[in-house]
């Protein structure tokens, strides 16, 4: 894994939104959808056994690997400069929890708006705090811990 993939397609969101929230904070959401085999693309071993004369349908996600998409709506973050400074959060605190979550597509949605009278600025420090502190939580609670072994019991 380089890197985190990103969201893009409307099929994709729509995958992702049809699966299990993982995870809830005040203000977001965490979707999971497990990524079936027939919604990566084959590999090219086995892409060059198939028959020249039949054709896979594209699949919705290229690869096996960590993928995340933010979705913040206009309902609850009427400005733009807020949406934005909150999805490049999303994806920065996102590729930061890389090696922890598993391969499976992520969509963080933020499902509540910020009090605007706590939060006066579009993108004030403040918020950015707020936002930052709540995302590293989403994350965690949902990244995936390694295996512990544990002791087994005598016979």
């Amino acid at each position: 894994m380089d890197r985190v993939q990103r969201l893009k397609t409307r099929p994709q969101f729509q995958a992702c939104l049809a699966a299990d929230v993982v995870s809830r904070s005040p203000h977001f959401a965490l979707h999971r959808a497990v990524l079936p085999e027939s919604h990566v693309s084959p590999s090219a071993e086995s892409a060059s056994t198939a028959p020249s004369g039949l054709r896979r349908p594209p699949a919705l996600f290229g690869v096996s690997d960590v993928w995340l998409g933010a979705m913040v709506p206009k309902r609850w973050a009427r400005r733009a400069v807020t949406r934005n400074a909150i999805k490049r959060q999303i994806y920065t605190i996102g590729a930061s929890f890389e090696g922890r979550l598993p391969e499976a597509a992520h969509l963080v949605r933020l499902r509540s708006g910020f009090d605007r009278s706590r939060f006066i600025s579009a993108s004030s420090d403040v918020l950015k705090r707020a936002v930052a502190a709540e995302l590293q939580q989403l994350f965690a609670r949902a990244a995936v811990l390694p295996a512990v072994t544990s002791p087994e019991p005598a016979a």
